[in-house]
């Protein structure tokens, strides 16, 4: 009996060992295997396709034209580091001999005005676009916990976020080079009136989802957990912090994701639009340069602002995880 009952066991043991594996394997399939095959498949697709179409400056580049030209792009920016490094030696140079023959001579140190090679525009878009949005959650997320507890409120700004909500944020762009250009008037900015201009279009575009997405996380919580923190009676902060913020963090972060993606899209619109510095400005250079290369860095920098905009949802994502009591919610 013992005999028998031990080679049951072991047959449970390997059942359980086998359906263990082949969880792992379909687990795996699904994390590498099939991300791996669809990325395959795509740059077949590309290949086969940038063969048959010819354009005015030759034939639509491939996967191999565009990594030539990452290649390309990153000596370029090496060469410019260095011509800006050289600049830099020289001034010091010359300044510290001036300095040798006249010791009241106070030195001067200008900065060097070489063009922005492809990486620097990378980080330019992300500063911009990081600045906007961190702008707009100060503004939206404090007005939609106001909008979300206060049916008077948001009786009053209701109509106003369902006017100005559909309006393009290219549409404010115009009127805010106009406001900047009018209002930041000084012969020395200390932030370019270009980032200004790019901020503030990205914030426009930020507000109406974290708002929206805010009050309603905020109006939709739990009775009982209101009833809970009136029973206490907890302070308004209190209960903000305690109950509404802890209650409505994936509707904020839904909104927050919501507007760093359409963030990161108005940016690149907006920088080619208004010729600001980055990576739509780049774009919209290489479009007008027109040489037999432009095509394959263009595709080169719309690779770059699709992996961005990945990671940068990704990171908000993470975000979401580490803050949120429940986990779940972090998972799509």
């Amino acid at each position: 009996m013992t005999t028998i009952t031990t080679l049951f066991s072991k047959i449970n043991d390997s059942q359980l060992g086998s359906d263990r594996v082949k969880s792992m394997a379909s687990e795996l399939a699904r994390i590498i295997v099939f991300p791996l095959l669809g990325v395959l498949v795509f740059l077949l697709l590309w290949s086969v396709a940038a063969q048959n179409i010819n354009t005015s400056l030759g034939k639509f580049p491939g996967p191999a034209a565009v990594v030539e030209q990452f290649g390309s792009l990153y000596d370029e920016h090496v060469r410019e580091r260095e011509k800006a490094d050289a600049f830099y030696e020289r001034q010091e140079k010359r300044n510290a001999a001036r300095v040798a023959k006249d010791p009241d001579y106070v030195s001067k140190v200008r900065d060097y005005t070489g063009k922005e090679t492809f990486l620097d525009q990378i980080v330019t878009s992300l500063v911009t676009v990081i600045s906007g949005f961190l702008l707009a959650a100060i503004i939206a997320i404090p007005l939609g916990i106001a909008v979300g507890l206060s049916r008077p409120l948001n009786s009053a700004v209701n109509p106003i976020v369902q006017i100005f909500k559909p309006v393009s944020p290219l549409a404010w762009l115009p009127l805010v080079t106009m406001v900047v250009s009018a209002v930041y008037d000084t012969p020395d900015p200390a932030v370019p009136k270009s980032f200004l201009n790019s901020m503030i279009t990205v914030t426009l575009c930020c507000l109406w989802p974290m708002v929206i997405n805010t009050s309603v996380g905020v109006a939709s919580i739990d009775s009982d957990l209101v009833n809970v923190s009136k029973v206490l009676r907890l302070p308004p902060l209190t209960h903000v912090r305690k109950i509404v913020l802890p209650a409505s963090i994936p509707m904020i972060f839904t909104g927050m994701r919501l507007s760093f993606g359409v963030a990161w899209m108005v940016l690149i619109a907006a920088e080619m639009l208004a010729q600001n510095p980055g990576l739509g400005k780049f774009v919209w250079d290489e479009f007008q340069n027109g040489s037999s290369d432009s095509l394959s860095r263009i595709m080169a920098a719309v690779l770059v602002i699709g992996f961005i905009g990945f990671l940068l949802d990704r990171g908000m994502l993470q975000i979401q995880r580490y803050v949120s009591w429940d986990k779940a919610s972090a998972d799509r």
